[in-house]
């Protein structure tokens, strides 16, 4: 339907998650029917946030600064180790108020399928910190869906022998379901009756 740089837009918007042609055509209108000051105050927040988020080299998380705040902050739990997919991950896991030990992103999950394997999950840098830092439990904090269960089942049977404790969180999360539309309730309560990948 649109033509040019119009078109252009919707071709990027679609690029986002949950993102269709429709919504994406409504997003382009909008952006270029806005005041030109705001759409190029948006561009520029977009731009200057690409240009200087990057990966903490400890946990792996999109961050401004290197280590994070998260690997900065002393007064964590060192030895509890919490593995999640993504960035966002950690931060709806910190809303819940009932995590306050360190981090390790992923950034993907296992899917031979797809061409991600073990170095595509970062697994020779996890492996690396587990070693080096003394990390007595891990939780396998990942959605319950084929890639996760393979991610986890993995992770259980390499780290094992190097952790004292690996647990995973409670089945309140819904096989199949996702993390970021999971209610801090429901991930709470999750973390507090997490088990054993063992079991």
């Amino acid at each position: 339907m649109f033509k040019g740089l119009l078109s252009e837009l919707e071709k990027n918007l679609k690029k986002l998650p949950g993102i269709g042609s429709k919504s994406a055509q409504r997003l382009a209108m909008y952006i270029i029917s806005m005041e030109k000051e705001k759409a190029l105050e948006l561009a520029k927040s977009i731009q200057e946030a690409v240009e200087n988020c990057k990966n903490c080299s400890i946990c792996n998380m999109l961050t401004e600064t290197d280590p994070c705040d998260f690997c900065s902050e002393t007064s964590r739990q060192q030895n509890l180790l919490c593995i999640v997919e993504n960035t966002q991950d950690v931060y709806l896991i910190e809303n819940t108020h009932e995590f306050k030990g360190r981090y390790f992103i992923l950034n993907n999950l296992l899917s031979p399928l797809d061409g991600i394997g073990p170095d595509e999950i970062n697994f020779p840098s996890l492996l690396k910190l587990v070693k080096s830092d003394k990390i007595d439990e891990i939780i396998l904090a990942l959605n319950p869906s084929a890639e996760g269960e393979s991610t986890i089942n993995y992770l259980g049977t390499q780290l094992t022998k190097l952790v004292s404790k690996i647990t995973r969180l409670s089945t309140g999360l819904p096989f199949g379901g996702d993390i970021e539309y999971t209610s801090s309730l429901t991930l709470g309560n999750a973390l507090k009756r997490r088990y054993s990948v063992k079991d």
